[in-house]
């Protein structure tokens, strides 16, 4: 039986090249069992006349799905789906919720963790003109072409053991030289290859470090405004949370209790205020955590967007007891999608981190560890670095200037760069009604909301990143912001 060309479409939602399309749709065909084995499929003249597309493309992805053995070919007769072609269900998928076995949710959960600490991020940010999104890449300044090569180099003969083995709890000896030889240096941070953990990024590490420092009977301190997702991790951990306010140099420690036993903080650059703690703060958290036995996790997210002046000192390397845990990740100054990061603290603590990760993941993927380890050891990284900081400046201040220029206040912004400002609106605005109001002006813009702890907080603070918005866009964007709050008058609740 011949399958009928008009079973064929070219799917919208399916990525990738013409011969890639084609391969997924075929493929998808054979497993949902509406292509059976021994079944004839069009010519490829037919079938790239009917789709309007050349027929050495269909011809190429017929060939492709022939080596993995989805299609096989008799001679001058064509392709057929192949009788070693994967199987099909043999079951009939049935609904969940069917009426003949209803299952109550509400009752059938023994957890949630759908919280109300998670902050919602826009995945369609890209499509509007004007993205004062956090945390995204933009496309026009990563090394594409360099990171393509490492990871096909990563896919080569020599490296396949790092690609396909299950190292169990064990990382990627390169990426972990290199992390100890020149990204931590760059800290002040000395630590050996037992005192190191690739995890999949910062919020992993942070994951891990709260399953194993804190319990129910025990305290953390964090800093309000904070991290969302570190909210949500100690929520889930069930321990005791104190929020202490920070000022314009972060996490006062004199206002620290004296029952805590593990303090979260981000010194470098305050999430989200972005606000720098000074030496002399550093210095004197470090002395309260001594005199309270207390441990402290340091999140030290975009230290290297430093554009303005050098950063300070990482608390780690200032710390003579062992009690700092340290976070650091790639996925700021790389891409978010690539998930890595690392933990670094002293072997014992490490050694627990460790086989944590291992009952859960295992390690990061292997091929993700060795072209990270390519990309960074060959000096694309450096590079990368160097170019992101230049167009960073100019967009830290074309944005500082037009905020200025608009009257919008400026509540926090980096001593040493970053990537977004802290901006307080009038205290009548209601920041997540403003950011519903721009979506409509081609507008993207973070509501600080999500950012406080408890109820009781300010509703009119807004978080504008310069990350993935040109710098020619900048201005306008901002006009617009200001506009809407003018316009609109008081945006209340």
């Amino acid at each position: 039986m011949s399958i009928p060309v008009e079973t064929f479409f070219m799917d919208d939602n399916i990525e990738g090249t013409l011969q890639s399309r084609i391969q997924q749709i075929i493929a998808r065909g054979i497993l949902s069992g509406r292509f059976r084995k021994g079944e004839k499929l069009p010519s490829t003249r037919k079938l790239a006349k009917h789709l309007k597309i050349s027929r050495i493309t269909v011809t190429l992805a017929y060939t492709e799905l022939q080596s993995n053995d989805y299609l096989s070919s008799k001679g001058r007769s064509g392709f057929y789906v192949s009788t070693n072609a994967p199987e099909a269900p043999k079951f009939e998928i049935i609904k969940s919720q069917s009426p003949d076995n209803p299952v109550d949710w509400n009752k059938a959960l023994g957890q949630r963790f759908s919280g109300k600490f998670l902050s919602e991020k826009r995945s369609d940010w890209a499509g509007y003109r004007y993205p004062f999104i956090y945390g995204q890449v933009d496309a026009n300044l990563f090394d594409h072409a360099n990171w393509r090569l490492c990871a096909l180099q990563a896919l080569g003969a020599k490296d396949f053991r790092s690609m396909t083995s299950d190292f169990y709890d064990q990382d990627d000896p390169k990426l972990l030289e290199f992390v100890a030889r020149h990204t931590l240096p760059r800290r002040g941070i000395i630590a050996t290859e037992d005192e190191i953990l690739i995890t999949l990024g910062a919020q992993n590490a942070l994951w891990l470090s709260t399953q194993i420092l804190l319990t129910q009977r025990r305290k953390a301190i964090i800093e309000n405004p904070c991290y969302p997702a570190l909210l949500d991790i100690l929520s889930q951990s069930r321990c005791n949370i104190e929020a202490v306010d920070v000022d314009d140099q972060g996490l006062p420690p004199e206002k620290l209790a004296d029952d805590i036993n593990v303090i979260f903080t981000t010194p470098s650059h305050h999430c989200p205020t972005a606000a720098t703690m000074p030496l002399s703060r550093r210095k004197r958290l470090l002395a309260k955590a001594r005199e309270l036995d207390a441990i402290i996790v340091e999140d030290d997210y975009e230290f290297e967007m430093s554009f303005l002046e050098p950063a300070l000192p990482a608390l780690k390397s200032l710390d003579n007891d062992g009690r700092v845990i340290y976070v650091g990740s790639f996925s700021k100054s790389l891409f978010p999608g690539m998930r890595l990061g690392y933990l670094v603290g002293p072997a014992p603590f490490i050694k627990e981190a460790r086989a944590l990760r291992a009952s859960v993941l295992r390690h990061p993927p292997g091929h993700i560890q060795r072209t990270a380890a390519y990309f960074l050891s060959l000096g694309h990284y450096d590079a990368l670095i160097k170019r992101m900081s230049k167009q960073y400046e100019e967009r830290y201040l074309e944005m500082e200037k037009s905020l200025t220029k608009f009257d919008l206040k400026i509540a926090g912004k980096a001593q040493h760069g970053g990537s977004s400002f802290w901006v307080e609106t009038p205290k009548c605005t209601n920041a997540v009604k403003l950011a519903q109001k721009l979506l409509e002006m081609d507008v993207v813009i973070e509501p600080g909301d999500p950012f406080f702890v408890g109820e009781n907080h300010p509703k009119n603070f807004i978080r504008l990143a310069y990350s993935s918005i040109s710098t020619n866009k900048i201005a306008a964007g901002i006009e617009l912001i200001a506009e809407a709050i003018s316009d609109t008058g008081p945006i209340t609740t």
